[in-house]
């Protein structure tokens, strides 16, 4: 039977805990109110660029734009975006399980594959189990476009400078506060838009648009800034989803706190009572002894 005082010490270390878990639950779902906010209010200016590039690139040539060509994949890169902390549950996890499986896939067909890390925490998931190219740590807890920028451009140098072949990013996209998908999204070569992007996400308009200056030199301004946009739509999904998840992950663990403080007042209240029962049983024994 356990000592008292150890249960007893249990049971405050748990509540303790509980309180811990259930003030960073109400943090979480303080900060997801505006990260979901900036999150929403950036996707329809994402989704009429994915328009415009789709209007501009339709009838472009692949190989047009140094950004669009096409090559014989021999090397590709994986641009990780994680959280930079930790207690979210598995969601970083889902993240990085995504990214070794692509790799193990990529290298079996005989590839070269490096990696770029947005996020603390898929760097140090991944440090030892693939190659890392460069990382981007304690930016996510409060990035803004230009390290959306800073990234974008590093893989769009790299990819210029024949080091890799395709580009893809790889992230959780947030769906509800229960529900973050681990996501993979290509992003060089940069393809016309309507064969990336769903029908339902691109409106198709008929009819031909006279633009000024050329589209060419329209596409070499936007290509850049739609790399950026990508970039900075998966952080802002990361940013999300992370809060979400850590709201979830705090609140099943504050119940979990509940459950353990309810099994141990029950050894504990039994504990007791053993004890009780046995202190009867010395004093009914002295006093037989004493007949």
């Amino acid at each position: 039977m356990p000592n008292l005082k150890e249960v007893k010490t249990k049971i405050s270390g748990v509540k303790k805990t509980s309180q811990i878990t259930k003030a960073m639950n109400m943090v979480a779902a303080a900060r997801l109110r505006g990260a979901q906010e900036k999150m929403e209010a950036f996707r329809p200016y994402t989704a009429k660029f994915n328009e415009t590039m789709s209007n501009l690139s339709g009838g472009a040539t692949t190989n047009q734009f140094p950004l669009m060509e096409n090559r014989d994949v021999k090397s590709i890169e994986l641009l990780v975006v994680t959280s930079d902390r930790g207690l979210c549950g598995s969601y970083n996890a889902n993240i990085v399980k995504l990214a070794l499986t692509k790799i193990k896939s990529y290298e079996k067909e005989g590839k070269q594959v490096s990696l770029v890390c947005v996020g603390k925490k898929g760097y140090q998931l991944l440090n030892k189990k693939a190659k890392v190219r460069k990382k981007y740590t304690d930016i996510m807890s409060s990035f803004q476009m230009f390290n959306a920028r800073e990234v974008a451009t590093d893989l769009a140098d790299n990819f210029l400078k024949g080091n890799s072949d395709k580009v893809e990013v790889l992230f959780g996209r947030f769906r509800s506060v229960a529900s973050q998908v681990p996501t993979a999204v290509p992003f060089l070569p940069v393809q016309p838009v309507e064969n990336i992007a769903g029908k339902e996400n691109v409106k198709k308009i008929s009819g031909d648009y006279i633009y000024e200056p050329s589209t060419e030199e329209i596409m070499d301004v936007l290509q850049p800034l739609y790399l950026n946009v990508i970039v900075y739509q998966a952080m802002l999904e990361v940013g999300a989803s992370e809060h979400a998840a850590r709201m979830t992950a705090m609140d099943n663990a504050t119940n979990a706190c509940k459950d353990i403080v309810s099994n141990l007042t029950v050894v504990y209240n039994k504990a007791r009572q053993a004890a009780v029962t046995n202190e009867l049983m010395d004093i009914v024994g002295g006093a037989e002894a004493l007949k």
